[in-house]
């Protein structure tokens, strides 16, 4: 069983930067491709970036490519999300995810974090 919490959500201003963690306990971390997830106001839940298990391959969707930088430290059993050059459409709940497959289907995500709220402000 995987258990996974995410940190360092808040309030920034719009051009500002967030660096969100996803702190992870259970078996091997290393075994898992990690991915973040959001949800904004009114919206479906969308996805973000994925890592893969070794941390050599990441994957975006557009809408953050060039702006926010997933990363592993899989000795600290931790994921990042560094996010630069903050909108205001990034304003959502956002989550972190594990899972055994590197396959972005649907359903992805065996394990899943409690989520945590970033608010962009113009």
């Amino acid at each position: 069983q995987v258990q996974l919490v995410e940190s360092g959500g808040g309030l920034v201003q719009t051009g500002g930067s967030l660096r969100l963690s996803c702190a992870a306990s259970g078996p091997t971390l290393s075994s898992y491709h990690m991915g973040w997830f959001r949800q904004p106001p009114g919206k479906e839940r969308e996805f973000v970036g994925l890592i893969s298990a070794s941390g050599l391959s990441t994957y975006y969707a557009d809408s953050v490519k060039g702006r926010f930088t997933v990363s592993r430290d899989n000795a600290k059993s931790t994921m990042y999300l560094q996010m630069n050059s903050l909108k205001s459409e990034d304003t959502a709940v956002y989550w972190c995810a594990a899972d055994r497959s590197a396959v972005l289907v649907p359903n992805w995500g065996e394990y899943w974090g409690q989520g945590t709220q970033v608010t962009v402000s113009s």
